[in-house]
């Protein structure tokens, strides 16, 4: 499965939450695109997006109503189209296309939830105004890039100060900036390869060997490496 195609569901689960604390009998969800919406990729993440809102419970004509604003391809569009979802009153604002997207909801609300996915950096691109503290309406998930793992092992090292090892679990580069962001805060990186179960498996076995304090992960089979954190005790951090 490409990455890409994993972030939409994590953007419904945010979305699902967002949704739970509205009165209405019908909530009603926003959706804004830059792309045209019957491109291929667009309807797969969309697929993807309401298979997620399903697992929660929520089916879109059911109990969620989900109100469609496509750019179509036009990016001066977009600011039109956002104040259009926050003239209809929606409960979430959900982008999708970029960027430039988010930034237009953001800039069309300051008090609508916005669930974005990124590419990039959301602190360098202003979106929010740190990892772990966003600082605003916005929130959401971003695809792991080597530009943000030494801010995640900042995040990390925040959170478990005493931790003198701290454990890389990839697949399958090594983003060699880690190490030297490792490096500078005096703690020791050790890099793992995984990405099947059994790999995954054998990886937890070397981190409990070595008493990692910390595992920062850039890899597939979150939910699996999450209940092993979970069951061995380790601090986990993943975009």
């Amino acid at each position: 499965m490409k990455r890409r195609e994993l972030m939409l569901p994590g953007g419904a689960i945010t979305a699902a939450r967002a949704l739970r604390a509205q009165q209405k009998p019908m909530p009603v969800i926003g959706i804004l695109g830059a792309a045209l919406s019957e491109a291929k990729q667009v309807q797969l993440n969309l697929a993807a997006f309401r298979q997620g809102l399903g697992e929660f419970g929520y089916v879109e004509g059911q109990n969620v109503a989900i109100e469609y604003r496509w750019a179509e391809g036009h990016f001066d569009r977009l600011p039109a189209l956002a104040a259009d979802l926050v003239g209809r009153r929606v409960d979430v604002i959900v982008t999708e296309g970029g960027d430039s997207t988010t930034l237009a909801a953001k800039n069309a609300t300051s008090t609508i939830p916005v669930v974005f996915h990124t590419s990039s950096d959301p602190v360098a691109k202003g979106l929010v105004a740190s990892l772990a503290c966003p600082g605003s309406n916005l929130t959401g998930v971003s695809l792991m890039s080597a530009e943000l793992l030494p801010k995640l092992l900042e995040l990390l090292l925040e959170l478990v100060p005493q931790a003198k090892l701290i454990a890389l679990l990839v697949d399958p580069s090594i983003p060699r900036d880690v190490e030297a962001a490792a490096l500078a805060k005096g703690v020791q990186l050790h890099i793992l390869k995984a990405v099947s179960e059994g790999e995954i498996d054998a990886a937890f076995a070397t981190l409990v060997q070595l008493q990692a304090g910390g595992l920062i992960v850039d890899t597939l089979n979150r939910a699996y490496i999450a209940a092993l954190a979970s069951r061995h005790s380790i601090p986990a951090i993943a975009l």
